[in-house]
């Protein structure tokens, strides 16, 4: 059984999901899936050769940072984000401990060319016919906090959707069970969520055992372009960054210096406004 703040969060996710349920029921909402705009491939966009890929989060609070960002938008933080070279974006659509919302992925889908993870907890099959309903390519699937079953079964339940499943883990007990599952897309949370504490180590170290057939992304805790020197070297194919971003006044400008990316012309006051974007 789950315990600490995740298993307060799945308490609460179990309590969303059955209300989520009252108001919409299964049917309908698998037929919103079905009217959604065709996914978008998130695998592929981090599956293109070169170097290491941004996964960049749109995320306004956390439950160990409280409010990341006062002057928080979605949309417009996300053109940032595309126009300063992330691959993909992830959106954070939990609302009692991130402040965030399927609203926000939503919005983000619709004025963004990028494909789109919802982060959530997901515990149940509902969630993933929301995600593709709001108009999400991908999804996050934790470890800790799924049973074998539901690890395979929701994985192939994103695939039928057209979508890809990031799945991820801290401890490492659950990286067989994440491998067996047929994960093509790994995730290492570098955070442990029962300390908070946060070691990029926790990637480098459990590196070897991934297969080479699956796509390593690198999460939490990565704030300096020396990190991600350290982990494109260890050959990570991704990295997933929000908190380091959204801090900075200027969040084009900590894009360029984690990417290691020049700054000419990608000032975005220069280019279209979000609004005139379609």
């Amino acid at each position: 059984m789950t315990d600490g703040i995740l298993g307060e969060i799945t308490q609460s996710k179990r309590v969303e999901v059955a209300e989520a349920r009252l108001r919409l029921p299964l049917f309908d909402l698998m037929e919103k899936a079905r009217l959604a705009s065709p996914p978008r491939d998130f695998f592929a966009a981090l599956a293109v050769p070169g170097p290491i890929k941004l996964i960049a989060e749109v995320k306004k609070a956390s439950p160990s940072a409280r409010v990341i960002r006062e002057d928080f938008d979605p949309v417009a933080i996300a053109h940032i984000y595309e126009d300063h070279g992330a691959a993909c974006l992830s959106v954070l659509t939990d609302a009692p401990y991130f402040q965030g919302s399927l609203e926000n992925l939503r919005l983000v889908r619709q004025h963004v060319s990028l494909p789109v993870l919802r982060k959530d907890f997901i515990i149940d099959e509902y969630q993933i016919f929301e995600a593709r309903a709001a108009g999400a390519d991908a999804i996050l699937l934790i470890a800790e906090i799924l049973d074998n079953e539901s690890l395979a079964r929701f994985q192939a339940l994103a695939t039928e959707l057209g979508m890809a499943a990031l799945v991820e883990f801290h401890d490492a007990t659950n990286l067989n069970r994440v491998v067996d599952s047929g994960a093509r897309l790994i995730g290492i949370n570098n955070r442990d969520l029962k300390t908070f504490t946060t070691t990029l180590d926790h990637t480098l170290e459990l590196r070897a055992q991934i297969p080479r057939t699956a796509l390593l992304v690198s999460e939490s805790g990565i704030s300096k372009r020396t990190h991600v020197e350290l982990l494109e070297a260890a050959g990570v194919a991704a990295i997933l960054v929000g908190e380091s971003l959204l801090r900075g006044e200027d969040i084009g400008l900590a894009v360029d210096q984690l990417l290691g990316r020049n700054r000419d012309a990608k000032d975005l006051s220069s280019r279209e406004r979000p609004d005139q974007r379609k």
